[in-house]
């Protein structure tokens, strides 16, 4: 055994004797910290890294995170590596690479918290450095103009849905955003650049996520997503760190059952930037997204503990204006509707009926593309229920709403609604309905 593996060796195995951990209690943290879920890491392997037989190569940025080391306690014991990722330049890389197709990224697709690494503290310090005299100079204005585009993209795709204002969104961080980043700016003016940008990579996963479902824009959501973490907590933007984590959940979430592991520990890991925040309004939009992943995990009491608690924060901002960040936006009726979503996966079907009812009806969700969400789950349920005339009523509405909508979500809702009115081809409404949703299917 060479003396730096024995070293790191040693740094674990203190670290877990200071915990009381053995072998199985590490094997199982680090499963979970690399999304890989609690049988993540086999026993035997975990006793490989107590006793110095195997160096943590992959496992080491997890290492550093559930034993809370320092990487500067193993970094002259590793072998030599290439440099410390820049995030600008790989966030930059990564949207030209989307541009352009022929040469896209082809980066692995795995596990999303093995993405995200450990943010570099010292990113912005160094960009400001090391800025060339010819850069342009950036300021509180470009800040405001990416802003200002972030949310000028995120109300068309809310509206149109991802697949309408993508390419635009992409062509921005590249074209504009790009040269701001690498410009010569302030130390505090680097951080709100930053977290300006980590709302624009953050609202392009989104976009992605929601063009299409296939391996290639699953791959680019959870990319650009990762990415807008590291800027969000290269800025020290806990908030926007939290944000950009939930869009992780989500996804791993929309992924199913066998991705519930990864789900719950980014939820987790998402709370867990989130849990000093003064906005009610944040903190109810991450309570609930672990409330969907504790769901998914088979976790009811976790699940309706977290609901309830999110349910206590939204109900403080009831007559509160909303505040700038990309979280603070999340209404009383948005909240309706992701309860209604959690508690149809727990089965309480009258409990989402009336949490979907209450969304559209009366707190009014008016975006093309979410209310055609609600509309889509809310027939389901109504036809689970028995009520096949209130699932016609619904799907007709939903129908009328999606048209011109370019989302996944929207075009699984269309599908769904297909494959469950098959049973009901002796139904003329039934029939006309789901003649539509071929229309619709075939025209997205």
């Amino acid at each position: 055994m060479d003396d730096d593996r024995k070293q790191i060796a040693d740094l674990i195995r203190q670290a877990c004797d200071a915990r009381g951990w053995g072998p199985s209690k590490l094997a199982r943290e680090l499963g979970v910290a690399a999304g890989r879920g609690p049988e993540g890491m086999t026993r035997q392997y975990a006793r490989k890294l107590l006793s110095g037989e195997r160096n943590p190569d992959y496992w080491l940025p997890y290492v550093l995170q559930v034993l809370d080391l320092e990487a500067a306690q193993v970094s002259d014991m590793t072998e030599p590596s290439p440099p410390a990722l820049d995030t600008v330049a790989s966030v930059l890389a990564l949207g030209r690479s989307d541009v352009d197709r022929r040469s896209f990224l082809t980066a692995s697709s795995g596990a999303a918290l093995a993405l995200l690494g450990v943010p570099d503290a010292e990113a912005i310090t160094r960009r400001v450095r090391n800025a060339s005299p010819s850069a342009v100079r950036v300021g509180e204005g470009e800040v405001s103009a990416i802003l200002q585009m972030v949310r000028t993209l995120g109300d068309g795709a809310a509206e149109y849905g991802g697949g309408h204002v993508k390419k635009l969104a992409v062509q921005y961080l590249t074209e504009n955003a790009g040269p701001w980043l690498e410009g010569r700016y302030t130390e505090s003016t680097g951080r709100k650049l930053y977290g300006a940008t980590s709302q624009l990579a953050h609202v392009i996963g989104w976009m992605a996520q929601d063009e299409a479902d296939d391996k290639q824009h699953e791959s680019l959501a959870r990319h650009y997503y990762a990415h807008a973490y590291r800027l969000a907590a290269e800025a020290g933007e806990q908030e926007l760190a939290a944000t950009a984590l939930r869009g992780m959940t989500v996804q791993a979430i929309a992924l199913g059952p066998r991705h519930r592991a990864e789900a719950f520990a980014l939820a987790e890991k998402s709370m867990e930037h989130a849990r000093h925040l003064d906005d009610s309004r944040a903190v109810a939009y991450y309570q609930s997204t672990l409330a969907e992943a504790a769901a998914l995990d088979g976790n009811p009491r976790l699940a309706t503990s977290a609901l309830s608690a999110s349910q206590t924060q939204i109900e403080r901002t009831a007559t509160a204006p909303p505040g700038d960040s990309w979280a603070s936006h999340f209404t009383i009726g948005r909240w309706a509707y992701a309860s209604g979503t959690i508690l149809a996966k727990m089965g309480d079907l009258t409990g989402a009926r009336e949490q979907l009812h209450q969304a559209l009806e009366i707190h009014g969700l008016d975006r093309r593309r979410t209310r055609a969400s609600v509309l889509g789950d809310l027939g389901g349920i109504h036809l689970q229920q028995g009520d096949l005339d209130g699932a016609l009523a619904v799907w007709t509405e939903f129908l009328d709403c999606a048209e011109g909508v370019r989302s996944i979500r929207v075009r699984d809702a269309a599908e769904d609604m297909r494959v469950r009115l098959s049973r009901y081809e002796n139904v003329p409404a039934a029939r006309e309905l789901s003649q539509r949703a071929g229309g619709l299917l075939a025209g997205t």
